[in-house]
């Protein structure tokens, strides 16, 4: 398929999506995709029940976290869990990486082409079928930094690396 640039062919692609997993197109699952792909943060379930009940005030946040895990089985969105355990949702599912706040939680896309190429160890496919990459870096975000947070030194042994 070919996307439309903008809302209306993020919209079509989400119809798209849906139809073709026998999935309901109703406007509480298009409001959430919509405050989904207004969001560059990688919201957590919560933050989109609190921002949908504006116009839903009845939505349960089981319909919306439902909703949500729905998205992901279909490739329509990615889950990130991040280490404060608490589940995000990233709507770019265009190859990319992560920086993570290890003080605040926020998590921040970025791109390079070097880690695009990381080679998957053969020791790895020998033992499981890998699926994806993603490079995670962890950090202390400016704001965090702004706030007074204190940065401990780089070593070695906090360095991460998703597959």
């Amino acid at each position: 398929m070919v996307h439309k640039s903008g809302v209306a062919g993020e919209l079509d692609y989400f119809t798209e999506l849906c139809r073709r997993h026998n999935l309901k197109i109703t406007p509480q699952r298009v409001a959430i995709y919509r405050i989904l792909m207004g969001c560059s943060d990688h919201p957590s379930a919560d933050y989109v029940f609190r921002i949908i009940r504006n116009d839903f005030p009845n939505i349960s946040f089981e319909t919306v976290n439902r909703s949500l895990l729905t998205f992901a089985e279909i490739g329509l969105i990615a889950i990130v869990e991040s280490t404060s355990g608490v589940r995000r949702f990233d709507p770019d599912m265009v190859s990319h990486h992560h920086i993570h706040c290890i003080k605040c939680g926020r998590i921040f896309d970025f791109q390079h082409v070097d880690y695009d190429c990381i080679a998957v160890p053969d020791s790895l496919t020998e033992r499981f079928s890998v699926v994806g990459k993603r490079v995670v870096f962890h950090v202390v975000c400016p704001d965090c930094i702004k706030k007074g947070a204190k940065v401990e030194p780089l070593s070695e042994t906090h360095t991460s690396v998703e597959t």
